[in-house]
């Protein structure tokens, strides 16, 4: 029997946003009118991701602190450490490089917008305050980020103590969003090219010079935690010199995710490598997993960086208690980062409400990180999942040594 031919597989999304890319350049320089005409595709799919962002912060973050399991073994919580304190030095590596290369982006109606700039960290932690008990629906209706955080985290302590029929429908409801989401990024070819081809259009090539530099911003600053940050952190945990792992790690883990771009595929992998490194087999078969959903080193830097990008385009002042807290808001909103590609651009509207910027011009800034994303969403998730294997090896390590 003549076994079935296989369907033709479509071009990856990176490859048709790369494709989107180049036609929205080409009808920019080509034809300007027509360029400003097909802005109307950016305009709906950065309209789509407006309108499912503040739903998959409410549902995700509350299915996935309802369904966490309970039980797990106490060796693993230096690894949980390490997962959370390279996050947060992410944070503070993408804050950093934003200071030292500030990066300032062309995006529409940016004046008229407004937003008024918080004078300070206790105008900040006011705002922050306000926004937390706000009510639900109004949080929904006006993105605000923060509450619908604080309200999600509460109904996902609440519901765990619900049934697990009740639990499960609250998973199915996040994968149901979840895959809402899929949909509008499936649009992420469409959105580029129009997008692109508008703002060359309309601000010529200096445009396609910001988003060059913000693209070399977002990549140093990853290339700086894989071979500077990761290996201190590794360093003071081990106490032995830790680049013959790192760099192992780096090529046999970091070079198939980049390729890949997602952690969770390329958990069998670094498995394997696990495996290879002689590690406890009940230590890591728990730990990888994990850490291929919260250990978000690349999403805090990405967050971080594009929203100083918004702040700075803005012109708001930043002193160092408020950089210093959206650090913790980018480690944190790192950790929840929905398991789709480009899903940690869906949480830069939650960092930039820290400084009172509209919601229409965190939205276009998220757009601004899918035309990056080509070469950003994937020098994140090599940093990410490299980083799982670094950090479960570097406790086992210090385990074994006493």
């Amino acid at each position: 029997m003549t076994a079935p031919a296989s369907p033709s597989r479509a071009p990856s999304l990176v490859l048709q946003i790369f494709i989107g890319l180049l036609l929205g350049i080409a009808l920019a320089l080509a034809w300007p009118e027509a360029g400003k005409a097909v802005g109307l595709l950016g305009t709906v799919f950065i309209s789509a991701l407006k309108a499912v962002a503040p739903v998959l912060v409410l549902v995700l973050v509350a299915a996935s602190i309802a369904n966490h399991q309970h039980g797990q073994k106490t060796h693993l919580r230096a690894i949980l450490m390490l997962y959370v304190v390279g996050t947060l030095v992410a944070a503070l590596v993408g804050v950093g490089a934003s200071f030292l290369f500030p990066s300032q982006l062309t995006l529409k109606d940016v004046a008229a917008a407004g937003g008024s700039a918080p004078s300070g960290i206790g105008e900040v932690l006011h705002t922050l305050l306000m926004q937390v008990v706000d009510n639900p629906v109004n949080a929904l209706l006006h993105a605000n980020y923060i509450g619908l955080l604080a309200w999600a985290v509460g109904l996902g302590l609440a519901l765990r103590h619900a049934s697990p029929a009740t639990r499960g429908v609250v998973s199915d409801l996040s994968a149901a969003i979840t895959w809402l989401v899929r949909m509008v990024i499936r649009l992420a070819p469409l959105g580029v090219f129009g997008i692109v081809a508008s703002v060359l259009a309309e601000s010529g090539l200096d445009a396609l010079k910001e988003y060059i530099h913000l693209l070399c911003v977002l990549v140093g600053a990853m290339l700086f935690m894989a071979f500077v940050g990761n290996p201190l952190i590794a360093a003071v945990v081990m106490r032995r010199n830790p680049y013959p792992l790192v760099l192992r790690c780096l090529r046999e883990s970091g070079v198939t995710a980049f390729f890949t771009r997602s952690s969770a595929a390329n958990i069998p992998v670094n498995m394997e490598l696990c495996r290879k490194l002689g590690l406890h087999e009940e230590t890591y078969s728990v730990a990888i997993p994990l850490g291929a959903t919260i250990n978000m080193a690349g999403a805090a830097i990405t967050i971080s960086v594009l929203t100083l990008a918004a702040v700075h385009t803005q012109g708001i002042p930043v002193d160092l208690p408020t950089a210093l807290l959206l650090c913790v808001i980018a480690a944190i909103g790192a950790c929840g980062a929905s398991g789709v590609p480009g899903g940690s651009l869906l949480l830069i509207p939650l960092a930039c409400s820290l400084f009172n910027i509209p919601n229409d011009v965190a939205m276009q800034v998220v757009g601004v990180g899918f035309v990056v994303g080509v070469v950003q969403d994937s020098a994140e998730t090599a940093l990410n999942s490299s980083t799982d294997v670094v950090f479960v090896a570097a406790a086992e390590h210090a385990r074994a040594r006493g």
